[in-house]
């Protein structure tokens, strides 16, 4: 995942320093993924290989807000990965609940592939495997888009973009898409 993310808007305004932002970003999700997302279920990887070649964080309906522990406990990581720009990312998730739909889902929190098999289905099988269980739960399904070129892709899986969120302080712009039940 931060290979993957390595380019994403967000995360380059959030993690300016490109020397440090891969680990930063390494940190950052093997920090959400242990105290938030492996709890819920929702955590699959594509592999490639004995490698993962891609990874999608998932929360089950009425559970993609963080407790107060898993806060807590991420709290020296944030720290670690934002330092002076803690407050910003704290912001940002902020800003992300307001947007949030309050109708019972599924959220695909983050998806990604590494960049040495992007473009081979990782994604796509990450993606149907999710929706499939989604689809047989005649759930919808949410997720936020930090990159405008990928707004298409997810279309294809029957997302629609429901608005737009658009970072403070010159930050770039994300794409709410929501996919009704089906």
């Amino acid at each position: 995942m931060a290979r993957a993310f390595y380019d994403d808007p967000v995360m380059i305004w959030l993690i300016a320093d490109q020397k440090a932002r891969t680990a930063h970003l390494y940190r950052l999700f093997a920090t959400i993924t242990r105290h938030h997302h492996l709890a819920r279920g929702g955590v699959e990887v594509a592999c490639d290989g004995p490698g993962i070649g891609a990874a999608a964080l998932w929360d089950p309906p009425d559970q993609w807000q963080e407790t107060r522990w898993a806060l807590l406990a991420q709290t020296p990581a944030f720290l670690r990965v934002f330092g002076l720009r803690t407050a910003m990312a704290r912001g940002l998730q902020e800003l992300m609940k307001r947007s949030h739909p309050e109708e019972p889902h599924w959220y695909l929190a983050a998806i990604g592939s590494d960049p040495m098999v992007r473009g081979k289905g990782f994604g796509q099988v990450l993606m149907e495997s999710r929706l499939d269980r989604v689809d047989a739960e005649h759930a919808p399904a949410y997720l936020e888009s930090t990159k405008h070129e990928n707004i298409a892709y997810y279309q294809r899986f029957g997302f629609e973009v429901t608005g737009e969120i658009v970072l403070p302080e010159g930050g770039p712009t994300m794409w709410p898409m929501w996919r009704a039940p089906r």
